[in-house]
């Protein structure tokens, strides 16, 4: 399958924590050329660097509160305004909730498709237990779906793969409720948009990618 012409897509990836959303998106930023955005590490970094909005971010998890709205939107502002964006890019964990996709509207910034990766809750608790993730660049990986050639470093920065603390299943449960709680109406709203494409998760990772390009290039 190809894409011809300059790319320049701006994606969204919606699903539920553990859908796979994370890995498509670094699959789709290779093969397109355009950065993938994930707001936990850019709010990981920035609390890393200390900048201003780090800071602030710092202080809403230390207290164990959600990141206010206009805090990650500020943050999310930032990043699209830096020059790797131009060209397009891949939005992952933003927008969580239904003012947050309406802040984006609001800055002027129209994205051309949202990818909906679907898959049943009984299925994400079996698949969080075996993702491991990267502690310096970010990427996910997964023991059984979607291995690194080592089984216990990263293939891109060959740092020690860590597994995460919210990925223990009473955890994932709690934040499966906030998923369909906040998240999951996005998915109406984007529809009303015309801009949604819904793929089925519970795939192998290969035939996913393949039925979101495909999507893609209807």
């Amino acid at each position: 399958m190809t894409f011809e012409g300059e790319y320049n897509m701006k994606l969204i990836m919606l699903g539920a924590p553990g859908a796979g959303k994370g890995t498509q998106a670094q699959i789709l930023s290779e093969k397109f050329g355009i950065p993938s955005i994930s707001t936990g590490a850019i709010i990981r970094g920035a609390i890393k660097n200390e900048t201003p909005t780090g800071k602030l971010a710092k202080g809403y998890i230390d207290k164990g509160e959600l990141v206010p709205d206009q805090v990650v939107i500020g943050i999310i502002k930032e990043r699209l305004s830096e020059p790797d964006c131009k060209g397009g890019f891949i939005l992952d964990g933003f927008p969580r909730t239904i003012p947050q996709a309406e802040a984006l509207y609001a800055m002027g910034i129209e994205i051309d498709k949202v990818v909906d990766i679907e898959v049943d809750d009984d299925q994400i608790i079996k698949r969080l237990s075996g993702r491991r993730e990267c502690p310096v660049c970010g990427a996910t990986y997964h023991i059984e779906n979607n291995p690194t050639k080592d089984g216990k470093t990263c293939d891109k920065c060959h740092a020690q793969l860590v597994t995460r603390k919210d990925d223990n299943p009473e955890t994932i449960k709690s934040r499966l409720d906030v998923y369909h709680s906040q998240t999951e109406p996005l998915i109406e709203f984007y529809k009303g948009k015309g801009n949604l494409l819904e793929i089925d998760g519970g795939k192998t990772l290969s035939e996913a990618t393949e039925d979101i390009l495909k999507a893609l290039s209807d």
